[in-house]
Formats: structure tokens, sequence, C-alpha cells
């Protein structure tokens, strides 16, 4: 009876674990409304990618897993990585010692190479995160590299389909471009051979977006596509208080209405604007610019967003070159503050659903319209709540008439702990002046207005 017993009870654990992986591997598609992903059982799918770049031509299959095991456990959605890597790509061998083509021909994949890429996928979606693959790295394809070129209209769609297909069954959104612009009408054709590839690969099966060069836009060349679904951005590294909201409000204006996130923004610890003057100036990153940039981002229309660590998207180790002076191991960088508090990031926005969110400048009366303090606000929909960020703590005043219900409930979100307190709850509507908790730079707070005659969407602390 004991073995009947375990028997019976491990074959449930196998149908709960295959209906999980179900779930976790629904494709993601785009809303009715052309604002914001889902899942295919009409879910919101929260965009929250960490950039990987070099995931799958540098990892084991152990530092995969720690790594992927890791993401997950920090409330990741979607893992960025390329095929054909940007870091000797063709002609350093993975962790396995495979190269991903045969003479660098697109058409004459390696098998075992792509059983390697295989592994990490399968392991991705088993903790439920979406591979947002690109196929290739920019300078492959791209007439600013031509000594790099490997890639034809023709072969590029032949690539495409031969990737779709293996790829059909996997969580996967497809992202092209990889760094680079479009310069040329050779360079659009092949950008375009290998989405009309995927697309005739999978069915159409699964979302495809395009990763310009930054600061750069998808929609400058591709917004009007049949093939690209959703739009991205890229607001680049090169200044502290670069206000990527100005993208995002660029996007969410075009027609017809397509979502948009920032796919790569200022990386946490990486050197401000590349600049580095040996010990005399290292001016890096932290984690307040990946917050402040993930938050300006979203409240002015974004979908999502994407994090990313200087150490991360190259897998540095010590003994490897750095590039654009990584300094911490990769492994390290896991635990960076900023990683961390994309969590709480997430958690907002989940609870307060970019599906309702509109960006709503017109609720602020009085602050700062530039610069580092920039006030970005957006609202619901249907008017039961505001969001208001004050990247600096500054003080601001909104009309808060445009609440719905009769009572509104005041309430500070802590950005770096997801900590709520509330402030207030009360029948009066109008203009209203808040100064948040602290102030400074990396004293960002969220103020949250609700109908108080709704339940709570996030618990006080």
């Amino acid at each position: 009876m004991k073995k009947i017993a375990a028997g019976i009870f491990l074959i449930l654990v196998l149908i709960l674990f295959v209906s999980l992986t179900q779930v976790w591997a629904q494709p993601v598609r785009v809303s009715e409304n052309g604002r914001y992903l889902e899942r295919a059982d009409g879910s919101p799918f929260f965009y929250l990618g960490d950039t990987a770049w070099e995931l799958f031509h540098r990892l084991n299959r152990e530092e995969a897993d720690r790594y992927l095991t890791d993401r997950a456990e920090k409330g990741f959605t979607v893992i960025q990585a390329v095929i054909l890597a940007q870091l000797g790509g063709l002609t350093v061998p993975n962790a396995n010692g495979d190269l991903p083509l045969t003479d660098s021909d697109p058409t004459r994949p390696v098998e075992a190479y792509f059983e390697h890429v295989d592994y990490i996928v399968e392991k991705a979606a088993s903790l439920g995160l979406t591979i947002g693959m690109l196929p290739t790295w920019g300078n492959y394809w791209n007439s600013i590299a031509p000594d790099d070129i490997i890639f034809t209209p023709e072969n590029a769609r032949t690539f495409g389909s031969y990737l779709a297909k293996r790829y059909d069954d996997q969580s996967i959104i497809w992202i092209l471009g990889g760094d680079h612009n479009v310069h040329t009408p050779e360079d659009k054709a092949i950008v375009e051979a290998m989405a009309a590839g995927i697309k005739a690969g999978d069915g159409g099966n699964h979302l495809i977006t395009y990763h310009p060069r930054g600061p750069g836009l998808s929609s400058d060349y591709f917004h009007a596509a049949d093939w690209l679904d959703f739009n991205m951005y890229q607001s680049s590294h090169g200044g502290h208080d670069h206000d990527n909201g100005l993208y995002a409000e660029r996007d969410y204006a075009l027609e017809p209405a397509k979502p948009t996130l920032d796919g790569e923004p200022r990386y946490e610890r990486i050197l401000a604007g590349f600049y580095f003057d040996g010990f005399n100036r290292q001016d890096r990153f932290d984690d307040y610019d990946s917050r402040q940039a993930a938050y300006w981002s979203v409240l002015a229309g974004a979908c999502g967003h994407t994090y990313g660590h200087n150490s991360i998207w190259q897998m540095f180790t010590p003994g490897r070159t750095p590039v654009i002076g990584a300094i911490t191991p990769w492994y390290e960088a896991l635990d960076h503050p900023g990683a961390f508090q994309m969590k709480h990031f997430r958690k907002l926005f989940e609870a307060y659903s970019v599906s309702k969110l509109q960006p709503n400048q017109g609720l602020i009366k009085s602050g700062p319209t530039f610069g580092g303090a920039k006030i970005r606000a957006a609202m619901a929909s249907d008017g039961s709540f505001a969001l208001v960020y004050s990247p600096m703590g500054a003080p601001f005043t909104i009309d808060k008439s445009d609440v719905t219900g009769s009572r509104i409930r005041e309430r500070w979100y802590d950005t770096r702990y997801g900590i709520v307190y509330t402030i207030h709850t009360g029948d009066t509507k109008g203009i209203q002046t808040y100064t948040p908790p602290t102030s400074g730079r990396g004293q960002d707070w969220i103020l949250i207005l609700e109908n108080a005659d709704q339940e709570t969407r996030l618990p006080d602390n």
C-alpha cells in the first residue's frame, strides 16, 4: 500500500509540475488596446527583464542554473540573451567548447551548441522565466561593421525559420536588432527577412520586437511593420538623470498603438558615459539610477522595463578582459541592491496594474518639471488610483479630484524596501501639496492615491 500511495503521490506531483510548466510557458501576446502585454489567458504580463547577453555563450549548465534561479527568486520575468553573442560569439567557443556555426555560416548551425541553448531555455521555463531571445548581435548583419557581416536576406530568413521551429513550444520573445540601427536598404532587408523567417517558422506564435542602438527607438525604423509586435527603446548609459520617460511618451503617442519599454537603460555599476580615467574618475551608475529609470519609464507609458548590470550582461569573471570597466564577478553582482529593488518595482505595478495605468502629467500642478527631480504621474483608466513619482523627494502639488470614490486613501511607497506607509484617508478632494518623507539623491518615493471604498491593493508595513 505504501508503494501504491507513493506512486500515486509521484504521479500527482508530475501532473502538477506539467500543469505549472504549461502555465509558465503560455505565450505572451499584445493586449487588445495595444498598450501592454498579457498571457494567453488574458492576465497581464509585466515585462521585468534582466540583461544577460552572454548567458548562452559564457556560462556552463551549473552556472546558468545559479543565475536563472537567482533571477526567478528576485522576481524577474524575462531574461534577455543572445545566441550569436557579441564578445567573440563566432570564434570563441562556449563553456562546453562548441561554436554556434560551422565556418560562421548561418545555414550550418552546430547541434551541440544549440543543445546547450535548449537546456538554458527549458531551465528558464521551469522557473517561470521567459527568454527574450536575440538571434544575433547586430554587428553580424549591420553595414556599420562590414568585416563582421555573415548575414544576407536569404540566410537570415533561413536562420530565423530554424530558430523559430526549434523553440516553437518554448516561452520565447524574439528580439531582433542586437544593439544596432538600420543604416541602409540592405540592413533593413536582412532584419525583415529574419523576421519573416521567424513568423514562418512558428506561425506567428511568439512576439517580436527590435533592440536598437542607444539612444534610439525601434519605432524610428519599424513601427508600421506588421511583424513588430511591440516597440523597444534603448535610453543607454550616457549620464545621470537622463529622462527615459521621454522615449515612452514618444512611442505612446504613435498610431497604431503598440506597447513599448526600455530594453537597455543605464546599467548598475557601469561607467557613466563610458568614461574612465584611471583612479581620478570612476563615476558609476548605482541602484538609484536603475530605480529612477524604471519608475520614470513605466509612469510615462511603458509596459515594463529591463534592468541591467555591467558585470552580468558580459558574465564577467577574473581572468576575462573586462568591458566598460567591469570589476565585480557576475556571481557576486547578482546581489547588488538594484536587482533586489526590481522586485519591489514589479510588486507595485502588478498591484496597480499597467493594464489600467495611463500617463497623466496633467495631475501635477506644481513641482520639478525637468532634471533629476522631475515628477511623473499616471492614473488608472477608471480613476480608481493614481501614482506620483518624486525621484529626489521634492514636494509637489496635485489635483486629487480625478480619483474616484467618496474617500481617498493617501500612502507613500518606499521604492528601496517596498514598504507602504499610510498618510491619511479622507473625503476631501482638490489641490494638495505633498512632501515625501525624505529628500535628496537616492530618496525616491511614490505617492499612492486610491479609492478608499475599494480593498487596499498593498498592505501597510
